[in-house]
């Protein structure tokens, strides 16, 4: 991992208009995520930006003590507003620079607060190519989100003691594939999944 910081907001920019493309009838299709249909996916990422927004405003609680393997998350009522306003705000409080420093909490785990910003990071580029593929959406991931998903995932594949629950087995992609393919073989997942 690199010690330099970048915006996540073109990501969340990316991550809102897929779910605003997202229509009633693909709710409860599959996704790429085992065990969660497209409605679960949108849930996660509700609670997963504010869990990221308050861990880079460093204003822990509930929202950053959770595993977020507690619940199958679901959509509430609202949430085509709820997930881009949560998103916005996740990018806001990253772009403040005292974010970046000391430690905080995600997901019940202490972390430097650069390792928070990469892992929000990986959701957003990881959980986008799940939403966009479980959709039929075109996907084309921010570049300083895709390498730091990249950065994060390789350092946890070279160290399974880091993967824990959250990955399952790296799928092996070709050293000559698209950084999209590569991060999402990192993230347990087969870069050619389809519905």
């Amino acid at each position: 991992m690199t010690g330099r910081t970048f915006d996540l907001w073109p990501q969340a920019l990316i991550v809102a208009r897929l779910a605003e493309g997202v229509t009633e009838e693909q709710l409860d299709g599959v996704t790429p995520c085992p065990g969660r249909a497209v409605r679960n996916m949108l849930g996660h990422l509700v609670g997963l930006a504010t869990a990221f927004r308050d861990a880079g405003r460093k204003d822990l609680g509930p929202t950053t003590d959770t595993s977020p393997d507690a619940v199958v998350p679901d959509i509430e009522p609202g949430w085509r507003e709820t997930l881009p306003k949560a998103l916005d705000e996740l990018a806001e409080a990253w772009r403040d620079p005292a974010a970046w420093t000391g430690e905080t909490r995600a997901g019940g785990v202490t972390l430097p607060g650069a390792v928070a910003a990469a892992v929000a990071a990986d959701e957003l580029v990881v959980h986008g190519w799940d939403l966009a593929r479980a959709t039929g959406q075109a996907y084309e991931p921010d570049a300083a989100a895709l390498q730091a998903s990249y950065e994060f995932l390789a350092a946890a594949a070279e160290d399974p003691s880091q993967r824990g629950g959250a990955f399952g087995p790296v799928v092996p992609v070709p050293d000559d594939a698209p950084l999209l393919d590569r991060v999402i073989g990192l993230s347990g997942r087969d870069p050619g999944w389809k519905p």
